[in-house]
């Protein structure tokens, strides 16, 4: 089972058990991986199909140098015309992908270890409160609107003294055609129950524009 089922010359009947036994356990790894990762179920569809694909890819090269220079190209080309993802994410189709190439070079055993074992892993570290940190879960992300008219400097400290036990500013920038300014803040607050209180009194500094207090994650650290 863990050894290459592919001769020097891959048979029809070889690659379809490949097909077969990648696509299988593909769809288990994504259905797995669904109960702990929260997107799209495009998202899971095509992570479920990841494996099989890879896999096709690294048969049809075949030692092929330059095919296999190629083909990395191609792959190369995705990045930029996809919408960057969660770590989870990213993670999930990494772990596919290392599948493919097991499925790939014929060790169907190894490709599915690489799933089954990979998904149960991140299952088990999932409820495993190893890495969460009290500071890190505190964080939050605050965005506040306000007219171009507004001085920001200074205007808001009062309630963040009263409200913030940490305060990171994190930028400015224009919107709403220029009309209207952005601030991003990094923040922690002293009491979470006082989040209301908190919002409706910058809604009284900044005329009652937008503003936006969400979990802090890295692709948020961006204005």
């Amino acid at each position: 089972m863990f050894e290459s089922i592919y001769s020097s010359t891959v048979t029809p009947a070889q690659f379809f058990i490949m097909a077969g036994v990648s696509l299988v356990t593909g769809f288990i790894y994504a259905w797995i991986m669904s109960f702990r990762i929260r997107s799209t179920k495009r998202f899971f569809i095509v992570t479920a199909l990841i494996p099989f694909v890879v896999a096709a890819v690294i048969t049809f090269v075949n030692g092929n140098i330059g095919a296999g220079v190629a083909i990395g190209g191609a792959f190369s080309l995705i990045r930029f015309r996809s919408a960057q993802g969660s770590a989870d994410e990213i993670a999930a189709i990494l772990v596919a992908m290392g599948s493919g190439i097991a499925f790939g070079m014929g060790y169907i055993g190894y490709g599915i270890v690489i799933l089954i074992a990979l998904s149960v892993l991140f299952m088990l570290l999932s409820f495993v409160h190893l890495f969460e940190h009290k500071s890190m879960a505190e964080d939050q992300i605050l965005k506040i609107t306000i007219p171009e008219s507004l001085e920001y400097n200074g205007t808001f400290d009062e309630i963040f003294d009263h409200y913030l036990k940490k305060k990171e500013n994190m930028g400015v920038k224009t919107t709403g055609m220029g009309s209207m300014f952005r601030l991003s803040y990094k923040v922690q607050l002293k009491d979470p129950k006082e989040e209301k209180d908190f919002i409706d009194e910058l809604r009284t500094k900044n005329g009652n524009l937008e503003i936006s207090l969400l979990p802090y994650t890295e692709t948020q650290n961006q204005l």
